[in-house]
């Protein structure tokens, strides 16, 4: 397995969007290369189609399921979504709770996970009952427009497309309130996960839009210091939503680590 020797940190940044890695040493995977799969994780308040521009990374082995009706905790949406790989060699790449999904699954199977992509992801959780209160009474009295408008479209670089912000309202706005009630209240209740990053074995790559403030450079950059292999990204003019803000930087990270554990 890795040891703590070969840790990666956020010196492998490069600010193109894309990072070429260190070679990690490739005994240490005992993973053939076939039959990857790729479990794509998404962030509220979207739905599985936020990943369109990365289903065919791995075409007939990707899942992107929607995860509010998976259950009420995250750790519910984390034994549901493993249900959908049906091999051990699992990449799974969240974003934002979707993050703090994949840390789930790891802490569910690691011997499952080939690989993390964690994007806009806070590992651990810091307590805020009252914010949570708040969020699900504005969800429950005024709505997904308002909190769209208050919370989730500032998220967005302000250089990001007007056409994929429209797109992301819109699959919003096809969700059921209670759904994405339930979301955020599993957002809030979910468990802090520094333990799986810090002791996952395999590849983490840590992936931050340069603008994003949810978590940030500095967390994300404390997150890639924190596993054992872990790497930075930083996608320039991007926010929370690199998914669908920068698909190409992304699927670039993506296309790396499958590249990295098929060796």
């Amino acid at each position: 397995m890795f040891g703590r020797q070969m840790k990666l940190s956020a010196s492998c940044l490069h600010k193109t969007g894309w990072v070429p890695l260190r070679r990690l040493l490739r005994a240490s995977l005992s993973m053939s290369g076939k039959n990857l799969e790729l479990l794509l994780l998404h962030a509220l308040p979207l739905d599985g189609s936020m990943w369109a521009n990365q289903l065919d990374l791995l075409p007939r082995a990707t899942y992107a399921p929607t995860l509010y009706g998976f259950g009420d905790r995250v750790e519910d949406w984390a034994a549901e979504a493993l249900k959908l790989p049906r091999g051990n060699q699992v990449i799974v790449v969240g974003c934002s709770v979707g993050g703090s999904c994949a840390l789930e699954v790891a802490a569910l199977a690691p011997e499952r996970v080939a690989g993390l992509v964690l994007i806009g992801t806070k590992a651990a959780r810091r307590l805020d009952p009252a914010f949570h209160a708040m969020a699900v009474q504005t969800l429950r009295k005024q709505g997904l427009e308002v909190a769209w408008r208050e919370w989730w479209e500032p998220a967005f670089s302000t250089t990001a497309s007007p056409a994929i912000i429209a797109e992301a309202e819109r699959i919003l706005m096809r969700q059921p309130l209670d759904d994405v009630t339930r979301g955020v209240q599993a957002f809030h209740t979910r468990q802090s996960r520094d333990d799986v990053l810090s002791t996952f074995p395999g590849p983490v790559h840590v992936v931050t839009g340069a603008d994003d403030v949810l978590p940030g450079l500095a967390t994300s950059s404390k997150q890639a210091d924190l596993a054992q292999n872990g790497c930075l990204h930083v996608v320039p003019e991007c926010g929370h939503y690199v998914p669908m803000e920068r698909p190409e930087a992304l699927n670039s990270i993506i296309r790396q680590l499958i590249d990295q554990i098929a060796m």
